[in-house]
């Protein structure tokens, strides 16, 4: 199990990351929010867990974003924000959890065991679309039994045309649902991440998936029916 820790205390980072590598967990740790977004997006993690007072992207902006781009990945907060107030924010925000400081270590391990348990329960099942196959389970592709190595925004933006395949899905949406953020018209970015995609679905099979409707954004079908692409 992989866990991303964001937290600028580095003794209770190190702490933290000690703790639970011991208890058996790949731990990786970031000290402010942007480098922890960053560092999400570059390794597939199974948990994150998340001070709330970060200098730059605070935690609750983080954990935002976090929930945007990782939907199924459990976060945990570990702060020293006690209110119920606090409690309901970082819960509403995006949270499946809350643990103050000081906190017992026995208890927070508890706790990401149970959030093991609840990402395990919820997983969703294998999205396919004719011979292309992702399991979210440990989030491989393969296409025609070959193996696609994706980058960790080409696999979120895959299994969100997914999971809304035979749609046409804007650009604005399709922005705001995988990189949390309002569609600048001003950028490719989203045609370029669509074009990646495009080049690795090639391999073991040239037949296209994702199509591009003009003046609407893009539709992944199961079958090659769609003459404008």
């Amino acid at each position: 199990m992989n866990i991303l820790v964001v937290e600028d205390e580095k003794r209770v980072a190190e702490f933290l990351q000690k703790g639970l590598s011991e208890s058996g967990y790949r731990v990786d740790v970031a000290f402010d929010g942007e480098a922890g977004l960053e560092q999400a997006g570059q390794v597939g993690y199974d948990l994150f867990i998340l001070d709330w007072l970060l200098p730059g992207k605070n935690g609750l902006e983080l954990c935002r974003e976090l929930r945007s781009s990782f939907p199924a990945t459990p976060i945990l907060m570990l702060t020293a924000k006690d209110t119920l107030q606090d409690k309901i924010l970082g819960l509403d925000t995006g949270a499946d959890d809350y643990l103050t400081k000081p906190f017992s270590f026995e208890e927070l391990k508890a706790r990401v065991r149970a959030l093991a348990r609840r990402k395990k329960r919820i997983e969703p099942r294998n999205l396919s679309a004719g011979d292309l196959e992702v399991n979210p389970a440990d989030r491989s592709v393969t296409r025609g039994g070959v193996s696609i190595t994706l980058s960790n925004k080409e696999y979120e933006l895959l299994t969100y045309l997914l999971r809304n395949k035979n749609k046409v899905l804007s650009r604005e949406l399709t922005a705001r649902e995988v990189w949390g953020i309002t569609f600048d018209t001003g950028t490719n970015y989203i045609d370029v991440y669509i074009n990646y995609l495009r080049k690795k679905l090639k391999v073991g099979s040239e037949k296209p998936l994702i199509f591009t409707i003009r003046g609407r954004g893009y539709i992944l079908k199961d079958e090659d029916d769609h003459p404008d692409h």
